[in-house]
């Protein structure tokens, strides 16, 4: 899964390496520790170009009685996009890039109930593409005015490297699919489901980070710090059993 990640690279400079048009507002801040329900940046497909927006992360689908459901839609598993109610329309028809410099994901520690943060990227440095849906909500009226476009990031099975400590990743998206998955006009969903596959280890690097990622207040280059991974605590011996 993905529940959070950084995003420091402002509007203007994601068009630039996107090749698209910015938004005409700054967009939102550089994050260093981007939560649901943040606001987000993303690139969608436009009558033949691409731009930069800021949507709302957590997928809000236009039937929904209130907002706060996309708080539980972050994520899409790529096996059920064309069938879960939810998703099956904007995989069809709305598709959006989400720009990420990387993500945290958490590794279980054996043997106790502690939790070791990862910060995943390049190493290139370069942004991840991930594969992103998009909705538009108009409020319960229907009348606009609580107009708010949301966005989800889509989950494959991890590759080699992030299954050493978790079994899920966002799906990346090579420069060469963009034009495919952000064409509004591409239906044939079994020609995108082949999109979503794991990235190759290459692009994965794994990087200790410290636990103050954990609290979506904490937001600084600190957290992206290397650090040395925490080590599991060794099972305490009993008196009178042998070590």
């Amino acid at each position: 899964m993905c529940g959070r990640f950084v995003s420091t690279s402002s509007a203007a400079d994601l068009a630039d390496h996107f090749g698209a048009v910015p938004p005409e507002g700054p967009g939102p801040e550089p994050r260093y520790n981007v939560a649901p329900t943040d606001d987000v940046l993303v690139v969608r497909g436009v009558e033949g170009a691409r731009r930069v927006e800021a949507f709302h992360w957590g997928l809000v689908p236009w039937w929904a009685e209130d907002p706060k459901v996309g708080s539980r839609m972050i994520n899409a598993r790529a096996e059920t996009l064309a069938t879960k109610g939810a998703f099956k329309a904007a995989f069809a028809e709305r598709r959006v890039l989400v720009p990420a410099d990387g993500f945290y994901e958490w590794a279980a520690l054996e043997g106790t109930k502690r939790k070791q943060a990862y910060f995943v990227h390049r190493p290139d440095a370069e942004p991840y593409a991930f594969a992103g849906l998009w909705e538009q909500w108009r409020g319960r009226d229907r009348d606009g005015s609580d107009h708010l476009r949301s966005t989800t990031i889509v989950t494959t099975a991890a590759n080699g490297v992030m299954s050493a400590i978790h079994d899920r990743m966002p799906v990346v998206l090579p420069r060469s699919s963009w034009d495919e998955w952000l064409d509004p006009a591409h239906d044939d969903l079994a020609a995108l489901g082949r999109l979503l596959v794991p990235a190759p280890d290459e692009l994965t690097v794994l990087r200790p980070v410290g636990p103050e990622v954990g609290n979506v207040r904490n937001d600084s280059p600190a957290l992206v710090d290397e650090v040395v991974p925490q080590a599991p605590v060794d099972e305490p011996t009993l008196p009178g059993l042998d070590a």
